[in-house]
Parts: C-alpha cells; structure tokens; sequence
C-alpha cells in the first residue's frame, strides 16, 4: 500500500490534486528573471509603437526625434486643435439650421 499524501493548497477537498500543477516544473530563478527581463522588453517595445504611431498621426511630429514628452505635448495640443475645430464646426451646422447629432455636440474639456 502507498502512504497517504498530504495535502497542498492546489489539491481539492478530497486531498487529490487537479493536476495542473503536479506535472509542470517550477521555474528556476534565472528562468524567472528572464521571463520578466523578456515581457519588460515587450512592455516597452509596445509603449515605442504606441508613440510612433502618435508620430504618424498628429502633424508636425516627423522628425522630431523620440522625445516622449515632446510627442505628449504637442498630441495633447492637436488633440485640443481639434475639439476647438469640432465645437466650431458643429456651431456653424446649426446657424444654418442643420442637425446636428448629440454626440457631436458633447462637450469634453479642454
């Protein structure tokens, strides 16, 4: 006969485990680390997209280098550009008696 095993916290009621946790390995440290060294990268190769894509859509920004703070500045200044566009546009729809849909209408801060 096989002694009885104890229970861990992955084991149900009844002391026998899912098995989703018996059979794989854990991680060694190093294994650790380089999980984490690698999803960092990719964390920050995500951000870099993200900002050359702002670099691609908000005029004025080619060339400009990888300044971030600059890329946030001046999306933050065209982002405001627009809405002040959008307000104005929307104002001169409805003197001409045109309808105009209340999403367009909302107003959002600048």
């Amino acid at each position: 006969m096989s002694e009885p095993r104890s229970k861990s916290p992955q084991d149900g009621e009844n002391g026998q485990g899912s098995g989703v946790h018996d059979d794989k390995p854990r991680l060694t440290e190093e294994e650790k680390k380089q999980n984490h060294i690698a999803s960092e990268q990719k964390r920050r190769e995500a951000i870099r997209a993200g900002f050359d894509r702002l670099c691609e859509l908000v005029p004025g920004l080619e060339g400009h280098g990888r300044s971030e703070g600059f890329v946030l500045k001046e999306t933050v200044k065209y982002m405001r550009e627009q809405l002040a566009r959008r307000r104005d546009l929307v104002e001169a729809a409805e003197t001409r008696g045109v309808a105009v849909p209340d999403h367009l209408k909302e107003q959002v801060s600048l």
